[in-house]
């Protein structure tokens, strides 16, 4: 008995030392790091909430986040930040404001993940995507941002004229 125990035990604490991952061969980094960039570069930031377990991000990280035109899109035009919208793994806002990514997540309200957020480098919210997403879908969406088309259009009727396209 002492030693299934001690098998659950160790389970349980691979799995909640487990975090979730950003899709691979990405240059994504801590928020408080991603930020400081996306300031000093007067780069957009490309904010990927994701969790642990998600199948939906594990899906998005391998039909769209594998694809070369994605990768060099998002490389170049944003500062790419990864956060786990569960961890208890602390960061600095901005405003200097000490929280976890898992707050963060919820001032975002990524409740369901994957989430991915578009912001100004001073951190405002461009874009706000949630779900299963291609890697045409994070084409288009680069498109409305690094084009800056959101300053003219909001994003219903952007994506409405792409339709058929």
């Amino acid at each position: 008995m002492g030693n299934l125990l001690s098998v659950i035990f160790c389970l349980f604490v691979i799995v909640g030392a487990a975090s979730a991952e950003p899709p691979k061969n990405y240059d994504f980094r801590r928020y408080d790091d991603g930020m400081a960039i996306a300031k000093a570069e007067s780069k957009r930031v490309f904010i990927y909430f994701g969790r642990y377990g998600c199948g939906w991000c594990e899906k998005t990280n391998k039909e769209a986040f594998s694809k070369e035109a994605v990768k060099t899109r998002y490389s170049q035009h944003y500062s790419l930040i990864y956060v786990d919208a569960e961890s208890g793994r602390r960061l600095s806002l901005p405003s200097g404001e000490r929280i976890t990514e898992r707050e963060l997540g919820v001032k975002f309200k990524a409740f369901a993940t994957p989430l991915f957020a578009y912001l100004e480098p001073n951190g405002k919210l461009i874009l706000k995507i949630s779900g299963l997403q291609s890697a045409a879908d994070l084409l288009l969406y680069d498109r409305y941002v690094h084009d800056e088309i959101y300053r003219k259009m909001d994003f219903r009727a952007y994506f409405s004229s792409q339709q058929g396209e």
